[in-house]
């Protein structure tokens, strides 16, 4: 079960996020039929357990519930730290040290050496 495609990857981290910050409630409402034969495959094979949550325990934060797997959370654990190193490296922004240590661009350091702003 390591190699996912892009809709398992990200239904993966969609169950592991429910799991984690929401005990287990699935928004089923965030899912498509793609997703629904994914769950079901999973659950007949031991990757996931999931099922409905008892009517008198309905919210809207969900009518079903999930519990992954150890194999499950490892995946979802190594997707996770993919998409941190990828978000890392196409941040907006720089940190303070970055800012410091980056050279001071041309225009920026004429504008210095004369007082002029641009």
């Amino acid at each position: 079960m390591t190699t996912l495609n892009r809709d398992e990857k990200s239904l993966l981290l969609f169950l592991e996020t429910r799991a984690v910050d929401y005990s287990g409630r699935v928004a089923t409402q965030r899912m498509n039929a793609d997703d629904w034969q994914i769950l079901k495959r999973w659950t007949e094979t031991g990757f996931i357990e999931s099922g409905r949550i008892a009517s008198d325990y309905l919210s809207r934060d969900g009518s079903h519930w999930v519990l992954l797997s150890e194999e499950a959370v490892s995946v979802a654990h190594r997707l996770r730290r993919e998409r941190a190193t990828r978000c890392w490296a196409n941040k907006a922004y720089l940190t303070t040290a970055e800012k410091r240590n980056a050279p001071v661009a041309a225009s920026t350091a004429s504008a210095l050496d004369t007082g002029v702003s641009n």
